[in-house]
């Protein structure tokens, strides 16, 4: 079998390694930012609740929680498929982390446009939506990128539930060919050039979208 064969082979398993990638990150994003968003505007009482699960969260292994959500929750009644399973461990630690993310990105909004919005009658969720938010989000972009990276980098986790990605197909192939060598060769070049690609992609998103003069600050302090 040439090395050619062995990618389009571990080809088949690269939609679902996309999917997980995807769905944990979204997962993650969605999360991270209601959690942000309760912190920052209100709900004081849920705070040490929402603290409590980002500092748990961000303690508790990937694959132990992936373990005791696909294997544990079944001996209580809960049956999950395995997508679901990814998304309730890897996304909420995605989320736990990222929550962190953007409570940072907020801590950076400059405070006198805060108290400017709020001098012209603007309420607190108006300041929030108009002025805290979309600053946030831009400045959480390098962090947001770097998450991203971990998830793809976690999403292997998913063969150990029986989700085919790219690790389930090797490990099939490498026993039915024992060409280890080649196969995980071959696996090291797929992700990286995923990786590559997909990092492409969201650093154009984050040039689009970052704050000229955030830049020519940093670049200034250099």
């Amino acid at each position: 079998m040439s090395f050619l064969d062995i990618v389009i082979q571990l080809g088949r398993g690269l939609g679902y390694t996309l999917l997980v990638t995807l769905c944990c990150s979204v997962t993650g994003v969605l999360a991270g930012l209601v959690i942000a968003c309760i912190r920052r505007i209100g709900f004081y009482w849920l705070r040490p609740l929402l603290d409590a699960y980002a500092y748990i969260f961000r303690g508790i292994p990937v694959l132990v929680l992936l373990f005791i959500v696909y294997f544990g929750f079944p001996s209580i009644g809960l049956k999950v498929t395995p997508l679901l399973a990814m998304v309730l461990s890897l996304g909420l630690i995605s989320a736990a982390y990222l929550s962190e993310v953007f409570r940072g990105a907020l801590n950076s909004v400059d405070a006198d446009e805060i108290l400017a919005a709020e001098a012209i009658g603007l309420s607190r969720l108006q300041v929030f939506n108009c002025i805290e938010l979309p600053q946030m989000l831009r400045f959480s972009l390098p962090g947001m990128i770097n998450e991203f990276t971990t998830v793809l980098k976690y999403s292997p986790f998913a063969y150990t539930v029986g989700i085919p990605e790219i690790t389930k197909q090797a490990m099939t192939l490498s026993a039915v060919t024992l060409h280890g060598v080649e196969i995980y060769f071959a696996v090291g070049v797929l992700y990286f050039l995923t990786f590559r690609i997909l990092l492409f992609a969201v650093q154009f998103i984050e040039k689009r979208y970052r704050i000229p003069g955030l830049v020519l600050k940093q670049r200034s302090s250099i």
